[in-house]
Order: C-alpha cells, then sequence, then structure tokens
C-alpha cells in the first residue's frame, strides 16, 4: 500500500451449525463489516455506524490486536492504521460478528506488511483465535464450509454450488456465546451422539445433492444444540412454525442465536421475508444471500473513495 492508496477490506458475515453441524458447518452472508485503511502516525479507529461507537478507537481496538498479535506471530512489526469502520453485521446476535473482526484484523495485517498468507494459513490462525473453523472459514473462504479442529490441525472444504437463498429474523435482544454455551450439556450418551452423528453426516449429504426437503428435515432433528438452546430465543418456535408453512424447507438457530434462519428454495425468500415481517413485527427481517467470494482486500485510490 503506497501514500495516498487505500486499503478497503471486505468481510461477509456467517451463521453456523445449520441445525446438526454444530462448531464445524458454516455458511457466509451477505451482510458485510468493511474497513478503509490508511496508514497514519498511531492507530486511529473511525465507526461508522451506532454499534461500532462503543470499542476503543486506538489500538485496544480488538480488530487492531488481532491485526498486531497476527503480525508477531509472523515475525513483522506492524505500522500504525487509521481505519474507518463500517459493520452491517449486529453484534451478538448469532451472524458471526466476531469471526468477523478476527477475519478483517488477519487480513489487514496480512495487506499491511505483506506477509502473502494463503486462505489455509489465515484459517489457521483465525480458528487458533476463535475456537473453531465455522465461522471464520466461511468469512474467509465464502460460500458453505464444512471443518473441523483437532490438536492445533484445521480441516476444511469449501463449497460454492449451492443456490439456496435464506431469510434471517434478528431479534432486538442480544445473546452472548458465551452465555448460551453453558446451557449445553458436558456430554452426551453413546448412542445419542450416534445419532446426532448420523443425523449431521444425512444433513450434509442432503444439502451438497440439493435435496432441500431432507435437509429441512435434518435441521429439526439436530440432537447437538438447539433443544438445550430453544428457551433461550421466545420466537423461536413461532418462527419455525410460520416459515416451515410458508415456504422455507428447513429452520435453525443462527449460531448461538438468538437470530433464527430460514431457508428457501431460489426465488421463493422475497415471499417469506414480507410474512415473516408481518408476523414478527418487533425483529428485524431480512432476505440474504448466500456470499460465495468470501474476504476480499484491495487498494484503491484515495480521492476515488472521497469522490464515491
Amino acid at each position: 500500500m503506497n501514500e495516498g492508496d487505500m486499503l478497503v477490506i471486505k468481510v461477509p458475515a456467517s451463521t453456523a451449525n445449520l441445525g446438526p453441524g454444530f462448531d464445524s458447518i458454516g455458511l457466509a452472508l451477505s451482510l458485510y463489516l468493511t474497513l478503509e485503511v490508511e496508514k497514519s502516525e498511531q492507530w486511529k479507529m473511525i465507526p461508522l455506524t451506532k454499534e461500532m461507537e462503543q470499542f476503543p478507537e486506538d489500538e485496544q481496538h480488538f480488530i487492531c490486536q488481532i491485526a498486531l498479535q497476527t503480525a508477531s506471530r509472523f515475525g513483522v512489526q506492524m505500522t500504525p492504521c487509521r481505519i474507518r469502520l463500517n459493520s452491517e453485521i449486529p453484534l451478538a446476535r448469532g451472524l458471526g460478528s466476531s469471526a468477523a473482526a478476527i477475519v478483517a484484523g488477519i487480513e489487514l495485517a496480512n495487506a499491511v506488511c505483506h506477509l502473502n498468507l494463503t486462505n489455509e494459513q489465515k484459517l489457521e490462525v483465525a480458528s487458533q483465535i476463535e475456537g473453531h473453523p465455522d465461522n471464520v472459514g466461511a468469512s474467509i473462504f465464502g460460500g458453505l464450509v464444512v471443518g473441523s479442529q483437532k490438536n492445533g490441525k484445521v480441516y476444511l472444504v469449501s463449497f460454492h454450488h449451492l443456490d439456496f437463498e435464506t431469510v434471517v429474523v434478528i431479534p432486538n435482544e442480544q445473546l452472548l456465546t458465551k452465555s448460551s454455551r453453558e446451557v449445553l450439556p458436558k456430554e452426551l450418551p453413546f448412542l445419542d451422539a450416534v445419532l446426532a452423528g448420523t443425523v449431521g453426516n444425512v444433513f450434509i449429504a442432503a444439502m451438497l445433492s440439493g435435496n432441500w426437503k431432507l435437509a429441512g428435515e435434518m435441521m429439526g432433528s439436530d440432537r447437538y444444540h438447539q433443544p438445550y438452546r430453544r428457551h433461550l430465543v421466545p420466537l423461536f418456535d413461532t418462527v419455525e412454525k410460520v416459515a416451515l408453512k410458508k415456504g422455507a424447507f428447513g429452520v435453525a438457530l443462527s449460531g448461538a442465536g438468538p437470530t433464527v434462519i430460514c431457508f428457501t428454495e431460489k426465488g421463493k425468500s422475497n415471499k417469506l421475508t414480507e410474512y415473516l415481517s408481518r408476523e414478527i413485527p418487533h425483529s428485524v427481517v431480512a432476505s440474504l444471500k448466500i456470499d460465495q467470494r468470501g474476504s476480499v482486500t484491495k487498494i484503491v485510490p484515495v480521492n476515488k473513495v472521497k469522490n464515491a
């Protein structure tokens, strides 16, 4: 990045689990965290959205800390930046806001410090910070991702041929992942774990083959987390009942919640969005596309950005 240039980093939101894919399946969605970056004498974060105003405006900002840690990991000292920060991803709603911030920090260090990291290297760093690869993997690679993390090694496969649509119902209330994880059991009986695994296997096979009806049935048959978390999201039952009746092939908690995500065949999401907006008036209802690109970094002239 030369003087007079601006670095633009765009990272998509993500949903995870999709029912039975607990901590292993993620999907990139068309809401974005965007950073406009210029080199500077000191760190300065400039929030462009209300939710971003609650965070530090210096190097103590979470994204800056991730960038500094990433640079240090690869033996490089990072120079300060001035960053305009815009986020369409609501905080603590199960749409991967923290994962997007982690990926943004890694992309920031990669670009400013010329680390030339591969997506696989970015995923390894991000997964170690996040603890699992589903959300960060989706934000990096785009599309649908299936991943596993074991003994510090990350395995992930991404798919970009799936052609369905989603509708999210986002409550006004936040639900922290930590609180949502506290209601989960410490262990499952062996036979229950086997059943949960088979449901997850059939689910991903159905998704990849386009058998939407079967995929939706498996979403509703999850044994890992949704039975324990449903009571934390009062509108889940209503959304599930209404959405399945009005064209959705499946409904699931998005990540740890409280957002509920509905899956429809192509061309059906707009009508479902209109109907849910009437039935669930005190939540944000939106039709979202699958983001197929993942995180994107580009350099543009500053005057081009300011005149846009």
